[in-house]
């Protein structure tokens, strides 16, 4: 079968790619910023509500259709999980976890999204089980960091997030979901799901906010959801599964070198080696999930 991918631009995709690395990556110590002085819950649903509200009017004034009733309920369902539980849940565990740990937690995804791939009846190659082996122990190797030790309970919501972002994807798939705004909506579902969850978590607005932090929600507003998330759309448009999922490598070694750089966050051993165990799992289950050469 040929390959139908749109004519790509090298350079382009390059640069794309690049911003896919760095700045989701740098997303984690962004939101460490913010909570400086916003309070978590709030901090995500600012942040989804305001970029799915530009990125919806921008689709919509490209020609993008409107989504149906339907669609809009399926959209909100999903943002629920990703956005909702797999945002907002990192952001309440950043106040007591480091950024770089919660990247890393984060980073075993694709972990779970093989397990819950299993039950929806894809069954794992040997491969990918080694892998979710592998990505299992990065994380129990993580836990003997004195930081996450210390704070089992952040580290547990980390897993939590990402075990809801896990499922919502495979989820999704199976739903009809809105064309060309499907983002858009999850955030903007996202955000609203947000607000009531962060009334009953006691957060209210803060009278003044510092500006380190008013420039952080920013950065996640444009930077972290609307650029990174076009970028990432043209590099999964342009390019095969094995380089589009690539970040799931290097988003973890960003998150925690900046940490590191501009947070003060300790690399200890464990970190590292919890690290190197966890991307060397989640590169096993994206070369498991590759097709055989002559299956076409």
């Amino acid at each position: 079968m040929s390959d139908t991918r749109p004519a790509v631009n090298p350079t382009v995709l390059l640069l794309c790619l690049a911003i896919v690395y760095v700045v989701w990556g740098s997303t984690y110590l962004g939101i460490r910023i913010g909570l400086e002085g916003i309070p978590p819950l709030l901090l995500s649903a600012v942040r989804n509500l305001s970029a799915g509200a530009i990125l919806l009017a921008w689709l919509r004034w490209r020609g993008a259709p409107w989504p149906t009733l339907r669609q809009w309920r399926n959209g909100v369902i999903i943002g629920f999980m990703m956005m909702s539980v797999g945002n907002g849940f990192v952001c309440v565990a950043e106040q007591s976890v480091p950024s770089g740990i919660a990247a890393l937690v984060v980073a075993s995804g694709p972990i779970f999204a093989i397990l819950f791939g299993w039950l929806f009846g894809t069954r794992p190659r040997v491969i990918e089980w080694i892998g979710v082996g592998l990505g299992f122990t990065g994380v129990a190797l993580l836990n003997l960091d004195l930081r996450a030790a210390a704070n089992p309970v952040g580290v547990i919501i980390v897993v939590i997030a990402a075990a809801s972002w896990s499922f919502a994807t495979i989820l999704q798939r199976r739903l009809d979901m809105p064309v060309g705004t499907s983002a858009a909506v999850q955030m903007l579902g996202g955000g609203l799901c947000l607000i009531p969850m962060a009334a009953f978590h006691g957060e209210h607005w803060p009278a003044q906010i510092p500006t380190q932090s008013w420039l952080a929600l920013l950065y996640l507003i444009v930077f972290g959801s609307i650029i990174t998330y076009s970028a990432f759309v043209y590099v999964i448009t342009h390019s095969r599964p094995a380089l589009a999922t690539s970040y799931a490598y290097v988003n973890p070694v960003v998150a925690v070198g900046l940490g590191a750089v501009f947070a003060g966050e300790q690399v200890s051993l464990p970190l590292v080696l919890g690290m190197l165990v966890i991307l060397a799992g989640v590169a096993l289950i994206v070369l498991g999930q590759r097709k055989p050469a002559g299956n076409k």
